[in-house]
């Protein structure tokens, strides 16, 4: 059984502390790679295996890194394992490392996981550390699936390349593709409208005046 602390590292990144929605961090992949379900899932995955990974790694060698290369550290562990990320998907899924494109090399800077490593892996033990990387992983790739499905259904009529309003008969009841849905800016209204959704249903994000 995982502790109620335990719990609470995979849950609260959910929701109550959401890298996205709540820390706004890694917005940037979120506006560029959500055009489409099948890119958007793929980087949920390998930024869940980087930041767990490297959250365990970085956790492990704390008491030996010392503090003044404690960046440059963390810095050649991410790059490391998203080489390996970037390896595998160039030989596995070639199609959608091109359109991940440099994205997939980004993950190195991104603030979710540096910040990760530098709150929490630091000064944890090993498996809490996993925890945490579980949890933020799935609260980025959570935003991340969610924001694709809209823009991929509503601008192209496709669930992973599928013609899913197609075969529901949609069109013939005088929808047409939504052009905007697929441009950068609707990435940034709907995770806008997120966290809209989201704060309204949860009092404690909301902002005292």
């Amino acid at each position: 059984m995982i502790s109620k602390k335990n719990r609470k590292l995979l849950t609260d990144p959910l929701d109550d502390n959401n890298p996205i929605t709540v820390q706004v961090l890694g917005i940037c992949s979120a506006l560029a790679i959500t055009v489409q379900l099948k890119p958007a899932v793929v980087m949920a995955m390998s930024v869940l295996f980087v930041l767990s990974v490297a959250n365990v790694v970085v956790s492990i060698m704390r008491n030996l890194i010392p503090s003044r290369i404690r960046i440059i550290v963390q810095l050649i562990v991410i790059a490391t394992l998203v080489i390996l990320v970037d390896e595998f998907l160039r030989a596995f899924m070639f199609d959608v490392s091109k359109e991940l494109s440099v994205f997939v090399g980004l993950i190195i800077t991104n603030c979710i996981i540096m910040g990760r490593l530098e709150a929490f892996a630091l000064a944890n033990k090993p498996g809490k550390a996993f925890l945490d990387g579980l949890g933020n992983s799935f609260g980025y790739g959570i935003i991340l699936i969610i924001v694709a499905f809209f823009r991929e259904l509503l601008g192209s009529g496709t669930l992973f390349g599928y013609p899913v309003l197609e075969k529901l008969g949609i069109y013939s009841l005088g929808y047409e593709n939504n052009g905007m849905m697929i441009l950068p800016p609707m990435a940034l209204i709907t995770v806008g409208i997120l966290i809209w959704i989201q704060r309204s249903r949860n009092n404690k994000l909301i902002e005292s005046n």
